[in-house]
């Protein structure tokens, strides 16, 4: 089991960085510490639950289960409704098949489960997290005035917010679409939730957020904004997201939440035994690389960029990989797909030598 800043932990892959939670700790008033503490407490009391799910030790190949005899592919989810209560998954609210319900929360969980499953069928031929047809659950009102959206290893928790640090987690499908591909690391073989490889899970979440609001939207990369939990701040936050891939370091600046500590570069890396080694500090920097190669090629980032990164975390065959580990190969997957000396090759890795990794 690794250590996080305030004691042992495992991976419950949580929106809110620790870092977050210790500046609302630091700076914010009475109540605000408080919620603040709750917050580590119920991470505590998940992990172990976490802990027990084992992760799978093969990576899913793109398109083998979808030639098996499931028929054609689509979503199955399910949404609950946590009536503000710590049990999961609570009273089921909507699930496929039926129409939207009077509840805007159950209907964004419902639509940004959607989005993400469609993003990785249509794209890269997976059939759900685990590649073959996982169902989606969702919790939404997840305990009272909840300041976080997590998965669990099982499914998906968001809470409402408290109104002033943070509104509802459903507000956002970065949100969404990073939490869910928390799953897919977890049924691709896994990464170490600690130091690089857990730093590199992170990131992966992120860019595959990302990729689910540009592919919803069929947004070209170049237009879109990049930013990870966008519209959750509350609204006398000073900030936009929790994260930017465009610009890491500046998503926040705020006297309760603190200053967004993410780097871009190798020279600016956060070595550390909090966060897990820095997980949610230093995914800025494989970020950044994936938004660069991204401007690069041009287009839509979800196609070849997104590619290159998926079929990486299929093969990378090290739970324990590095970023060098995870630049090189990037390259080498760019280079089978499109061709020795192609500009997808190239771009890739002078897309990593902008952040400091040479490959």
């Amino acid at each position: 089991m690794t250590e996080c800043s305030h004691g042992p932990c495992s991976p419950v892959n949580c929106i809110i960085p620790p870092f977050m939670v210790d500046a609302i700790k630091l700076r914010g008033d009475a109540k605000q510490r408080k919620m603040a503490e709750s917050i580590e407490k119920l991470a505590a009391s998940t992990r172990e639950e976490r802990e027990a799910i084992p992760t799978p030790a093969t990576a899913f190949v793109a398109g083998q289960e979808l030639a098996a005899a499931r028929g054609t592919p689509s979503a199955r989810i399910e949404v609950y409704d946590g009536q503000k209560k710590a049990a999961l998954p609570g009273k089921l609210a909507r699930k496929s098949g039926q129409e939207p319900v009077a509840d805007t929360t159950v209907n964004e969980a419902f639509d940004g489960s959607q989005s993400t499953y469609d993003l990785y069928l249509s794209q890269y031929s997976r059939d759900s997290l685990d590649g073959r047809g996982m169902k989606l659950v969702s919790t939404v009102h997840h305990r009272r005035a909840y300041n976080n959206a997590f998965w669990n290893g099982r499914q998906m928790a968001y809470g409402d917010g408290d109104g002033t640090l943070f509104t509802g987690f459903t507000n956002s499908l970065s949100v969404i679409g990073h939490e869910l591909s928390h799953g897919v690391v977890q049924f691709s073989g896994g990464l170490i939730y600690r130091d690089q490889s857990g730093a590199l899970n992170e990131s992966f979440a992120d860019v595959f957020g990302a990729l689910t609001v540009q592919y919803q939207n069929q947004q070209l990369a170049r237009d879109a904004d990049w930013l990870i939990g966008d519209g959750i701040l509350g609204p006398n936050i000073n900030g936009v997201a929790l994260r930017s891939m465009k610009a890491p370091g500046t998503a926040y600046d705020d006297p309760v939440l603190g200053k967004d500590p993410q780097p871009y570069h190798m020279d600016d890396f956060i070595v550390t035994s909090s966060d897990n080694g820095g997980v949610h500090w230093n995914s800025g920097i494989p970020n950044h690389a994936f938004y660069l190669l991204s401007q690069y090629l041009g287009g839509n980032a979800y196609d070849k960029p997104g590619g290159i990164w998926y079929d990486t975390m299929q093969k990378i065959n090290n739970p324990n990989a590095t970023f060098n580990e995870w630049a090189d190969l990037t390259v080498a997957v760019a280079r089978a797909r499109h061709g020795a000396g192609s500009r997808e090759e190239l771009f890739t890795r002078r897309a990593w030598k902008l952040v400091g990794i040479s490959v």
